[in-house]
């Protein structure tokens, strides 16, 4: 398998994350967005949309972050665990994946695109929307090891890496300490793989 991104993308790391804990190997290629190679042939020819990660997997070329995720697990994954076949469970897994590519991309991932990207968004209302979005996982997490059910899921993979860089983006998780357990479980995984921090955001003292 060859997995196309950045290392300090979060994005990118989702699949990285899965790919380790799935203990699947893989060739990482690095793209270099500054020179605008994700936005020129061949890269492309991967995918049309000119955005990170791909993934190639034999025959298969997968675009999307979730949509690798999911992949993924029911390629890879006999058991079911990842991405649960039971409707309901199924159905709140794909609630997270949804918030993934909603509230947390416009979010903590915006958020630090301003600071470790310089990117020209409203850095103000990005974090607003991870404010509200970390008030509910706070709630949602109170009592519960992951996001859906008693096993990690895909969720957890699709919601980590932002969250967990959301202090470089400039938003605290002091806060938040069921979240910051979250973390610390999915941290714990086996086959876990680190997203590189960067000095963009917060201060140690205030995260």
């Amino acid at each position: 398998m060859k997995l196309y991104g950045i290392p300090l993308s979060g994005h990118t790391h989702r699949a990285q994350l899965f790919l380790g804990v799935l203990n699947l190997p893989h060739e990482f290629v690095s793209v270099n967005l500054g020179a605008g190679e994700h936005k020129q042939q061949p890269f492309l020819s991967l995918n049309a949309f000119g955005e990170i990660p791909v993934l190639q997997d034999g025959d298969v070329t997968l675009a999307d972050s979730n949509a690798i995720l999911v992949y993924l697990a029911s390629k890879y994954d006999d058991t079911g665990r990842w991405l649960p076949r039971d409707p309901l469970a199924a159905a709140n897994v794909q609630r997270w994946l949804s918030a993934a590519a909603g509230k947390i991309a416009y979010g903590p991932a915006t958020a630090r695109l301003v600071t470790v990207f310089n990117a020209p968004r409203d850095h103000d209302a990005a974090k607003d929307i991870a404010v509200r979005l970390f008030d509910v996982m706070e709630q949602e997490l109170h009592g519960r090891r992951w996001l859906v059910g008693e096993h990690a899921s895909v969720a957890d993979i699709a919601a980590f890496s932002y969250v967990a860089h959301a202090p470089e983006g400039g938003v605290s998780l002091k806060p938040y300490p069921n979240i910051r357990a979250w973390l610390d479980n999915v941290r714990a995984l086996p086959g876990f793989v680190a997203m590189p921090a960067t000095k963009a955001g917060l201060a140690p003292e205030e995260v």
